[in-house]
Protein backbone atom coordinates (compact mmCIF):
# COMPACT_ATOMS: atom_id res chain seq x y z
CA UNK A 1 0.00 0.00 0.00
CA UNK A 2 1.10 3.66 -0.89
CA UNK A 3 1.19 6.59 1.20
CA UNK A 4 0.53 10.14 1.12
CA UNK A 5 1.69 12.53 3.30
CA UNK A 6 0.84 16.49 3.34
CA UNK A 7 1.27 18.68 6.65
CA UNK A 8 0.18 22.80 6.60
CA UNK A 9 1.03 24.22 9.28
CA UNK A 10 -1.33 27.11 10.53
CA UNK A 11 -1.90 29.50 13.36
CA UNK A 12 -6.09 29.27 13.67
CA UNK A 13 -7.87 28.92 16.44
CA UNK A 14 -9.22 24.91 16.52
CA UNK A 15 -13.05 26.54 15.36
CA UNK A 16 -11.64 27.78 12.81
CA UNK A 17 -9.29 25.02 12.17
CA UNK A 18 -12.13 22.37 12.10
CA UNK A 19 -14.24 24.71 9.62
CA UNK A 20 -11.14 24.72 7.17
CA UNK A 21 -10.73 21.11 7.77
CA UNK A 22 -14.48 20.29 6.71
CA UNK A 23 -13.90 22.67 3.72
CA UNK A 24 -11.07 20.10 3.08
CA UNK A 25 -13.21 17.11 3.21
CA UNK A 26 -15.85 18.19 1.46
CA UNK A 27 -13.40 19.32 -1.66
CA UNK A 28 -12.30 16.12 -1.15
CA UNK A 29 -15.47 14.22 -1.69
CA UNK A 30 -16.65 16.27 -4.38
CA UNK A 31 -13.04 15.67 -6.21
CA UNK A 32 -12.62 12.02 -5.64
CA UNK A 33 -15.66 10.52 -4.78
CA UNK A 34 -14.87 10.03 -0.97
CA UNK A 35 -17.16 9.32 2.39
CA UNK A 36 -16.12 10.72 5.48
CA UNK A 37 -17.01 11.16 8.63
CA UNK A 38 -15.57 12.79 11.73
CA UNK A 39 -13.79 11.02 14.74
CA UNK A 40 -13.14 13.83 16.98
CA UNK A 41 -10.31 16.57 15.80
CA UNK A 42 -9.84 13.65 12.53
CA UNK A 43 -12.26 13.19 9.66
CA UNK A 44 -11.52 9.91 8.36
CA UNK A 45 -12.18 9.59 4.57
CA UNK A 46 -12.55 6.03 2.29
CA UNK A 47 -13.63 5.02 -0.88
CA UNK A 48 -13.08 1.35 -2.76
CA UNK A 49 -8.67 1.73 -2.99
CA UNK A 50 -8.39 4.55 -0.85
CA UNK A 51 -8.50 5.48 2.48
CA UNK A 52 -7.26 8.47 5.00
CA UNK A 53 -7.30 10.68 7.52
CA UNK A 54 -7.30 14.49 8.37
CA UNK A 55 -5.93 15.97 11.33
CA UNK A 56 -6.42 18.84 12.73
CA UNK A 57 -3.48 19.67 15.00
CA UNK A 58 -2.58 22.36 17.26
CA UNK A 59 -0.58 24.42 14.48
CA UNK A 60 -0.83 21.99 11.74
CA UNK A 61 -3.27 20.01 9.40
CA UNK A 62 -2.32 16.71 8.55
CA UNK A 63 -3.63 15.06 5.30
CA UNK A 64 -2.25 10.77 4.94
CA UNK A 65 -4.16 8.65 2.34
CA UNK A 66 -3.07 5.21 1.61
CA UNK A 67 -4.02 4.03 -1.70
CA UNK A 68 -4.32 -0.20 -2.82
CA UNK A 69 -1.78 -1.27 -5.14
CA UNK A 70 -3.46 -0.65 -8.41
CA UNK A 71 -3.49 3.30 -7.32
CA UNK A 72 0.25 3.21 -6.07
CA UNK A 73 1.80 3.87 -9.71
CA UNK A 74 -0.21 7.50 -9.85
CA UNK A 75 1.36 7.83 -6.36
CA UNK A 76 3.34 10.76 -8.33
CA UNK A 77 0.61 12.68 -10.01
CA UNK A 78 -1.82 12.16 -7.30
CA UNK A 79 0.01 14.11 -4.75
CA UNK A 80 0.87 16.54 -7.63
CA UNK A 81 -3.11 16.71 -8.24
CA UNK A 82 -3.78 17.26 -4.47
CA UNK A 83 -1.38 20.25 -3.96
CA UNK A 84 -2.37 21.70 -7.12
CA UNK A 85 -6.03 21.20 -7.16
CA UNK A 86 -6.44 23.54 -4.53
CA UNK A 87 -7.35 20.55 -1.94
CA UNK A 88 -5.44 22.41 0.56
CA UNK A 89 -5.64 26.28 -0.60
CA UNK A 90 -7.92 26.84 2.47
CA UNK A 91 -4.54 27.67 4.49
CA UNK A 92 -3.27 29.82 2.25
CA UNK A 93 -6.54 31.22 2.07
CA UNK A 94 -6.76 31.77 5.49
CA UNK A 95 -3.20 33.48 5.83
CA UNK A 96 -1.56 29.64 6.95
CA UNK A 97 2.26 29.61 6.39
Amino acid sequence: MSTIKIVRKHNLSHTKARAVAEKIAKDLQKRFELEYEWDGDEVDFERPGVSGRLAVAKDQFLLDGNRGWLLTLLKPAVEKGILKSGIMYECVKHHVP
